[in-house]
């Protein structure tokens, strides 16, 4: 019986998964390395550079140090410090551990729950490092997480397919639905397993490979195994039968029907839950509103004043044409235009300390005047 299950040994691995192998090696990844080893690392390697830098500045200027103990500024204190590398080790331990929950979360359900700890204790330990551990890093305005957010939505997309696949290949959920909607009389699960297994007729082994079945005390002609096969009496003997071809196309078509319906669904839940919060945008459109009229409101100074300054070198007729003359807004300024006696007021308003008026006359001189 041993050399039967050894010759089977590969056949019956192909077709049980190696899902708990998987689940075995997320499991440690998850708990041994995420968890134990990134953490003890992120606090205990900075100490340790902490602890020879300020060894080797003992031993080059000890007297220093010694004469001068409680003199020491913020920034000497913080030079001992372990220098700041940047944040890409922080988003690429957040994005394997992202990819790790996402891609494999049908084989290592836990995976979610691992992470979570995980997370929790790291904001921690990361607050404790960048406080006490680190040099002060300098500061960087920023619109967003930048290139990580496309990284993220690709993985989330990515999942999506490889999820849909684990299901369908890997258990027997697309089987079950296949032989219950298709093959059953009854329509229920009575009879699935004599359903998944093929015959195997016994005089089909190799030489040398023939089991010893002496010891169950009868002749065995055919033994069976789990897969979709024709019998060996059929005119394609050990070849794939219209039931696997079956249940392939209905795997297939889980695949096409899950990667659908959950992207349609995670892009419904996104148009229905804004980024920026319905009271926000409204407060911004109003901030908005607000700083226009503010800009509107100094033009209007600014042209008053201008009118000003050139109501004593104008004529009354010219005073009136101004008042109904051609606007035109230009980079920087402003131009007014007569229409019938052929002049052109020109003002350039930059938030500089002088701003130019210039009266362009067709019988007369122009005029600039720097206020």
């Amino acid at each position: 019986m041993s050399n039967f299950l050894k010759y089977f040994n590969n056949l019956i691995h192909y077709n049980y998964s190696c899902l708990i192998e998987l689940c075995i090696q997320l499991s440690i990844i998850m708990l041994g390395k995420q968890l134990i080893q990134n953490n003890i690392f992120e606090i205990g390697i900075p100490k340790l550079k902490k602890l020879c830098r300020t060894l080797k500045d003992k031993e080059r200027a000890p007297k220093e140090i010694v004469e001068q103990p409680g003199r020491r500024q913020q920034w000497h204190l913080d030079y001992d410090l372990e220098p700041f590398d940047g944040l890409t080790p922080e988003y690429m331990e957040m994005i394997i551990q992202f990819g790790f929950v996402s891609l494999f979360v049908a084989s290592f359900p836990l995976a979610p729950l691992f992470a979570l700890l995980n997370n929790v204790i790291e904001i921690r330990l990361d607050a404790k490092k960048f406080v006490t551990e680190l040099r002060r890093p300098d500061a960087i305005r920023a619109k967003d997480i930048g290139i990580w957010y496309n990284i993220l939505s690709g993985l989330g997309k990515f999942s999506v397919i490889i999820n849909a696949f684990v299901i369908s290949f890997t258990s027997d959920f697309i089987p079950r639905l296949v032989y219950q909607y298709m093959y059953s009389e009854t329509g229920t699960m009575h009879g699935f397993i004599n359903h998944t297994l093929s015959y195997f007729n016994v005089s089909n082994f190799k030489p040398g490979t023939v089991p010893s079945i002496s010891s169950l005390g009868k002749d065995i002609t055919f033994c069976r195994y789990k897969d979709y096969r024709e019998p060996p009496w059929s005119t394609e003997p050990y070849q794939f039968s219209k039931q696997y071809w079956s249940v392939l196309a209905a795997r297939l078509g889980f695949v096409i029907l899950f990667q659908n319906l959950v992207i349609t669904m995670s892009m419904l839940v996104a148009w229905v839950i804004p980024d920026v919060p319905k009271n926000i945008s409204e407060q911004l459109k109003k901030e908005k509103t607000l700083l226009v009229d503010v800009f509107l409101n100094e033009e209007k100074e600014k042209l008053q004043l201008i009118q000003s300054l050139f109501s004593r070198d104008l004529t009354q007729e010219q005073q009136e044409e101004l008042k109904v003359s051609d606007q035109t807004s230009l980079s920087g300024g402003y131009c007014y235009s007569g229409r019938n006696h052929g002049w052109m007021l020109c003002a350039n308003i930059w938030p500089s300390s002088h701003h130019s008026l210039c009266l362009i006359g067709l019988n007369t001189h122009a005029r600039r005047i720097n206020i």
